[in-house]
This record gives C-alpha cells, sequence and structure tokens, in this order.
C-alpha cells in the first residue's frame, strides 16, 4: 500500500504519457518547422521596403560632410543583422505567447473548438478531447520555440562569422588600396601642392568633383565609403585611387578651393621659381623657357603641354605683349601664381610649376618669408643682371654707360639679389644644400655690344669672374648642391624673328634642373653647335657647353 504512493493513477500517467507524445509529434512534425520558416521569412522579409520604389526604413541616410553613401559592410550591414535577428526572435516569441498559448490552445483548444479553424465541436465527446490535447499543443509549441531558438542561434553565429570574414576582407582591401596608392605616389615622388597665390600647401588628398551633381568628396579614397569605389549620393560611381581612374575627375585645392590641373596627384610636381631683381629680365626669360621647350619638342621626343586652359592663356598673354611692343608687362601684384606646364620623355612625366615673383617680394626678409612656394622648391633660376652691378657699372666707359641704361638694368644688383633671399630660403625649405640653382645671365644682346667688358663666353662663370662677380660663383658653389651658368638673349629668344638656337639655349637651365629630378631630358643639348675654342672639361662643362660646379655638402 506504501509503494502505491510512488505510482501515478493509471489515468494521470496515460494523460501525462499522452501529452508528452503529442507534444514532441507536433513539435516534430509540424511546430518546429513551422517556428523555424516564419522566423527565417520574416528576417529575409526585414530586408525589403515596406512599399514599392521607397526606400527600406532600416536604411539611415548619412547625415555626414561627405556627399557619399557609407559602404554596406561599414555600417548598415551590421544594423541589417541587428535587424534581421530582432525580427527572427520577435516573431518567435510572437508565435508561442500570442499565436499557439494564446490563440490556439486558450481561446479554441480549451474552449472545445477547433485548433486551426477555431469552429466549436459539435458534441461533448470531441469537447472533451479538444481539451484533452491542449496541453499536448502547449507543450509542442515550447519545444518548438525552445529548439527553433537555438537552431536560429547557431544560424545566428554562422552568419556572424560571415559577416566579420565580410568585413575583414573589405578592411585588408581598403588597406590595401591605401598602401597601393601611397606607394604609387611614393615611386613617382608625387607630393601634391597648391599653386596658387596665399595658399601654396601642401595636401595628401585633392577635394574631387562628381561630374554628375557637382558634389564635393574630400574623402575619396578607400575607406568607409568604399574600398574600390564611392557612390555619390547622386547614385554615381567614383574610383577611390588614382590608379583605377580618380585622376579623370575635377580637382580642387581643400585649403583655398581653387581648380587643379588634372595631372595633380597623378605626376610629380618640380617648383622653379625665377629668382632676380626688378627689371632683371624675369618675366621676358620665361617667355623665351617657354618657347625653348616648344622649340625642343619639335626636334626630340620631349613633350611640352600647359597644364590647364589658364596656363595656355597666361602663355598667349605673354606672346602677345612681346610680339606688340618686344617688352613685356612689370611684374604686378602679390604672390604669384605658378604657371604650369607637363613635360615629359617617354614613359616619365613632371608637373612643372614655374614663379614668377615681382623683384620688390625678395628684397628683403620679411617679404621673402611671405613667399610660401620657396619652401616646396626642386631647384632655383637665378636671373641675373650684370649690368646692374656696381662693379661692373663703374667698368663701363666709352658710350658703353648709355648702351646698359637702355638696357633697363635691374633695381638691384645679382650679389645684393641673391644675399636678399638666399637666407630665408634656406630658412622656408630648410634643405638649400640639396638644391641645384641655373645661374642665367641675361640680356646677352646687350652684352655682346660692349666694349668695356669681355664679351660673355664659356665657361660663363669663369667670365662672372673676370668682370668682377667672382663673389657671386663662389657663394652659389658653397651653398648650393649643384651649380650651373647660361647667358641668354631672351629678345633673341622670343618675338618677331626669334632664333631657335637661341630659344633652345634659354630652356637649358629648366631642362638641367628637370633632370635632377629624374627626367631624362639631360642629354637632349648635346647636339646644339658650340661656339668655337670651347674646351670639353667633363668635370666643369656640362653636355650644353655650361659650367657647373658641384658642391658636396
Amino acid at each position: 500500500m506504501g509503494a502505491d504512493l510512488w505510482y501515478p493513477e493509471p489515468l494521470v500517467r496515460v494523460l501525462v504519457v499522452g501529452t508528452g507524445v503529442i507534444g514532441v509529434a507536433v513539435c516534430l512534425g509540424y511546430g518546429l518547422w513551422r517556428f523555424l520558416g516564419l522566423a527565417l521569412s520574416a528576417a529575409g522579409a526585414a530586408f525589403d521596403p515596406r512599399t514599392l520604389g521607397s526606400r527600406a526604413p532600416r536604411i539611415t541616410p548619412s547625415a555626414g560632410p561627405e556627399p557619399a553613401r557609407p559602404a554596406y559592410w561599414a555600417g548598415q550591414m551590421w544594423r541589417d543583422a541587428r535587424f534581421a535577428g530582432r525580427a527572427a526572435a520577435l516573431t518567435v516569441w510572437y508565435l508561442l505567447t500570442r499565436h499557439w498559448l494564446g490563440e490556439v490552445v486558450r481561446r479554441r483548444l480549451l474552449r472545445g473548438r477547433h485548433g486551426q479553424t477555431g469552429i466549436r465541436a459539435g458534441n461533448g465527446i470531441g469537447r472533451l478531447v479538444l481539451r484533452l490535447i491542449a496541453p499536448g499543443t502547449a507543450l509542442a509549441a515550447l519545444l518548438s520555440a525552445l529548439l527553433a531558438s537555438v537552431l536560429l542561434v547557431g544560424v545566428a553565429l554562422v552568419f556572424l562569422v560571415q559577416l566579420v570574414l565580410v568585413a575583414l576582407a573589405a578592411l585588408a582591401a581598403v588597406l590595401a588600396g591605401r598602401t597601393a596608392d601611397r606607394l604609387w605616389k611614393l615611386a613617382r615622388g608625387i607630393r601634391m601642392k597648391c599653386p596658387y597665390p596665399g595658399c601654396y600647401r601642401p595636401f595628401p588628398l585633392a577635394v574631387h568633383i562628381c561630374p554628375g551633381c557637382g558634389a564635393a568628396h574630400r574623402d575619396l579614397r578607400p575607406g568607409g565609403f568604399g574600398a574600390l569605389r564611392h557612390v555619390c549620393r547622386c547614385g554615381r560611381a567614383l574610383a577611390t585611387t588614382a590608379v583605377t581612374g580618380r585622376r579623370k575627375l575635377t580637382a580642387r585645392c581643400p585649403h583655398c578651393d581653387q581648380s587643379l590641373p588634372p595631372a595633380v596627384g597623378t605626376t610629380r610636381v618640380v617648383h622653379l621659381p625665377l629668382i632676380g631683381g626688378t627689371s632683371a629680365g624675369k618675366t621676358m626669360l620665361m617667355a623665351a623657357m617657354l618657347e625653348g621647350l616648344r622649340s625642343w619638342s619639335h626636334q626630340s621626343g620631349l613633350t611640352v603641354e600647359y597644364a590647364s586652359p589658364d596656363d595656355l592663356r597666361e602663355a598667349n598673354t605673354l606672346n602677345r605683349q612681346l610680339s606688340q611692343s618686344g617688352w613685356t608687362l612689370k611684374t604686378q601684384g602679390g604672390q604669384p601664381r605658378a604657371l604650369m606646364l607637363l613635360v615629359g620623355r617617354g614613359r616619365r612625366r613632371r608637373l612643372l610649376y614655374l614663379y614668377d615673383p615681382m623683384g620688390e617680394s625678395l628684397r628683403d626678409a620679411d617679404t621673402t618669408r611671405r613667399q610660401g612656394y620657396l619652401a616646396h622648391a626642386d631647384g632655383v633660376l637665378l636671373v641675373t643682371d650684370v649690368l646692374a652691378a656696381p662693379v661692373v657699372r663703374r667698368a663701363l666707359s666709352a658710350g658703353d654707360p648709355e648702351r646698359a641704361a637702355a638696357a633697363r638694368p635691374a633695381d638691384l644688383g645679382p650679389v645684393e639679389t641673391y644675399a636678399g633671399f638666399t637666407g630665408e630660403l634656406q630658412g622656408l625649405g630648410g634643405r638649400r644644400k640639396r638644391l641645384a640653382v641655373a645661374t642665367v645671365v641675361t640680356k646677352r644682346d646687350v652684352l655682346d655690344q660692349l666694349t668695356s667688358l669681355p664679351r660673355p663666353s664659356e665657361p660663363v662663370g669663369g667670365w662672372l669672374g673676370a668682370i668682377g662677380l667672382d663673389e657671386l660663383v663662389r657663394a652659389l658653389g658653397h651653398d648650393f648642391a649643384a651649380a650651373r651658368y647660361w647667358v641668354v638673349s631672351a629678345r633673341a629668344a622670343t618675338g618677331a624673328g626669334a632664333l631657335d638656337t637661341e630659344q633652345r639655349r634659354a630652356a637649358e637651365p629648366v631642362l638641367w634642373l628637370l633632370s635632377r629630378t629624374g627626367l631624362r631630358v639631360g642629354r637632349l643639348a648635346e647636339d646644339r653647335p658650340e661656339p668655337p675654342g670651347v674646351q670639353d672639361a667633363q668635370d666643369t662643362q656640362g653636355p650644353q657647353g655650361t659650367e657647373e660646379r658641384i658642391n658636396t655638402p
């Protein structure tokens, strides 16, 4: 009798076993798959917009300053995963509490109604049977929800691993894209700097303009907005590296917002300022250099083109002035805008920035410090008017002073001009000892007419010493890594009746400085006929028949 207390009554046992059998059977035969199917369907439906053609409510538009859509993997992917997981969990909870336990079991089965249709059974036995299977159905709902949740958590973990792998692959692509872009610029020696007055500032990345809507993209590189491309808010896909096509976009300076030539960011820039006093002939020499580069391009593999329409207009203005009056107007304004040329030979190109500042801007330390472009100089074109040197003027006699005065001598002598800027050049750039200086003696046509001075001859450095400017030659040889000398008549190289030989001679200083940046143009002048009596000296005379002095720091 005592043993009978440990066992339930046969009827209770039958009910318990029957409830368990019904629960397991309904769970494995229907409930589990129903829960899984509806949960996965809800997770999938979370990715669809509620209205056809409308924006999905889960997608939040970017409110940042960059007019691009963030990359899917950078944020939306995780929001979608969270949105889908939440939808699946809510579906399981709704099916368990509202549908199965609330509607099917409590409102239907326990009230003698059919669980699927809700129709009340026609007799008492039918209603009793429905009430008896209600606990089994509730157990099936609980088991289905529990097993479905376990399986869904497993699916979510696998999906999470896949998302992490996708994110890591995207980050690796971003890192590879940035590294490749940086190495490509490093290999080509590309350092971007603004050519405009008042700016001259370096920048790692230009502002790129979307050709579709004109939006300004300040961060168009591999990153959170895309590894290979950014999608503008207008829907236009934009390449993120120069190698993949970013170079085709219009670029602007991120500091002053002025337009940059297309070659900026893809071509190594060479900054060459023309340094000389007022009326030393800098602007005429620059015009002669432009004509000389064009002349070389007709006779060799050299390619020369203007970097932008503004540069072409500036060069045409110079040519019109020379054609009309034989002189160029005095340089006006404050800091100069660089005249930009694309110079190349073979597969190599350089974006040449030529600066023609006012002579007054380099007269003292204060104004020189404001010439920010000097900090980026890759070489110096020192424009030397020897007629302005006091030691030369004192040596003139027998009508030569009148001839010299008619040539409009510079306001300062070459020694004073050089002394006024050289110290500040070192302070601005800090690398004067690594730079080369091309010293160009101008107004050769006048110098050839003077009888009080030796006629200009090679080597030019020796001739400068002979007329009393040996102090300048010594200073240049001491202060710079390399120095070379030319004597040029800019008037003979420009305007109507210009001489091709003199034009090419005027371009040789630029070619020599470009050759020091790795552009293979240093030997272009080898075939130029030399004046009689010029001696070849391999160490002291370059291929252009000009003296070169190299200072080893």
